[in-house]
């Protein structure tokens, strides 16, 4: 058990400078292989400790695969995320080296109390579309959201009809709907106040969680 704590501190100490790089136009790629290298090492140790193999060796090995699957991994969602946030009506977050938050208002893609794509929407989608078509390899999760206006019941079959939406004219339009899930919040996880309009537009909304698989 000594042993493993002493590789696996040591698999800390040697990637902990990638964390510490100055922010640039490289670092969530960075950032990417730095935690692609600890998961690879750390697995690495034991793959290499059960076959009977030195597990300094698993280490630098899983660590170099691992590092450069997460770089991988981080460049992609680098060129995804600045291809969406090309797309006007909608705001891109990143949430993880691996996850986009793609947020699209109502006042876009609906009109109050519809879950029926507006005619204006369908360009943003198509982009949209277009963008996650070039990078195969993520999932998307499609959430609907309500304000507080109506029952409880009422909103989240509505946040429901409205993600369901999204993903059939995404699919309709060539994104596979394997890659897809959707679920609806209801009026639950309001991102503003229900008391004003403006807060209660911020809160009609639909998201897009996008993962990468590879």
């Amino acid at each position: 058990m000594k042993k493993y704590i002493s590789v696996f501190m040591a698999v800390i100490f040697a990637v902990a400078p990638a964390f510490a790089q100055t922010v640039d136009n490289h670092e969530k790629a960075k950032r990417g292989a730095a935690i692609g290298g600890v998961a690879g090492a750390i697995a690495g140790a034991i793959i290499g400790n059960h076959k009977g193999h030195s597990t300094t060796r698993g280490v630098l090995v899983g660590g170099a695969v691992g590092a450069a699957t997460g770089a991988i991994v981080g460049s992609m969602m680098d060129k995804q995320e600045r291809e969406l946030r090309q797309i006007q009506g909608v705001d891109v977050t990143r949430t993880a080296p691996d996850e986009l938050n793609v947020r699209v208002q109502n006042e876009v893609l609906f009109d109050f109390n519809s879950s029926a794509l507006r005619s204006e929407s369908r360009d943003a989608l198509r982009q949209m579309a277009e963008v996650f078509q070039r990078y195969p390899n993520s999932t998307l999760m499609i959430e609907g959201f309500t304000d507080s206006i109506g029952s409880a019941r009422y909103n989240q079959r509505l946040s429901v009809r409205r993600a369901d939406s999204v993903a059939n004219y995404l699919e309709t339009i060539g994104v596979n709907g394997g890659r897809m899930e959707t679920l609806g919040f209801g009026k639950n996880q309001p991102r503003a106040t229900n008391s004003t309009s403006a807060g209660r537009q911020l809160n009609r909304r639909v998201e897009i969680h996008v993962k990468a698989t590879a």
